[in-house]
């Protein structure tokens, strides 16, 4: 038995755009164009109708912008992949995206034959990105993960005040100043996230930070 063909929605405000991915789609087997939305308002109307497999989103829409739209539509069809397909990089756009449900990002300037390949890995459970989209991620996480580390003395400040030590017996203690203490703990609460001693103090039990 063939496998079933995998159906395409295109939400795409540019015409010229919007009628080379239909060509791409259209004539490639194994494929399906299911809607074509020049809108994101289109899109929320047409989309929950056809069911696609897979959802090509652009983010510059005109009325509902790409992150609003994927949002709700995944709200309504959580089972549909939907892949954002821009000329945004921009890490903000990037992590919104994902945040609404993308499945994937790519880059407008992706090659034909990798815009299928996209489809297809996404039908299948992937997570496609452009490589310089996934390099931003990669690197996000490294970033956050280093700046949330704390240091040797960062980690002893952070066990004193869990013990209940104020800041002069904790520089008394580490044989440092208080304005020294008060400088660590600025640093404690920027990386934990944090604006006082007593959600640092939860935030280190409850993630055994000490």
């Amino acid at each position: 038995m063939e496998n079933p063909e995998i159906s395409v929605a295109i939400v795409e405000d540019d015409p010229e755009i919007r009628q080379l991915l239909q060509i791409l789609i259209e004539g490639s087997p194994g494929f399906s164009c299911s809607s074509l939305c020049e809108t994101g308002e289109k899109a929320l109307e047409e989309i929950p109708q056809s069911k696609p497999d897979v959802v090509l989103m652009d983010l510059q829409l005109p009325g509902i912008n790409g992150i609003k739209c994927t949002l709700e539509l995944k709200d309504q069809l959580p089972e549909t992949n939907i892949i954002i397909l821009t000329i945004q990089a921009a890490e903000e756009a990037l992590f919104d995206s994902l945040c609404a449900g993308a499945t994937g990002y790519l880059l407008k300037d992706t090659p034909p034959g990798q815009i299928l390949q996209a489809i297809e890995d996404a039908h299948k459970g992937g997570s496609p990105m452009s490589p310089a989209i996934a390099r931003r991620v990669v690197n996000s996480f490294y970033q956050h993960k280093k700046q949330s580390q704390l240091s040797e003395r960062e980690t002893e400040v952070l066990k004193l005040l869990c013990e209940g030590e104020n800041y002069k017996s904790i520089a008394d203690k580490l044989f440092v100043s208080s304005n020294t203490i008060k400088a660590h703990i600025k640093h404690i609460y920027k990386k934990l996230q944090v604006h006082t001693r007593a959600e640092a103090v939860s935030k280190a039990l409850k993630d055994r930070l000490i």
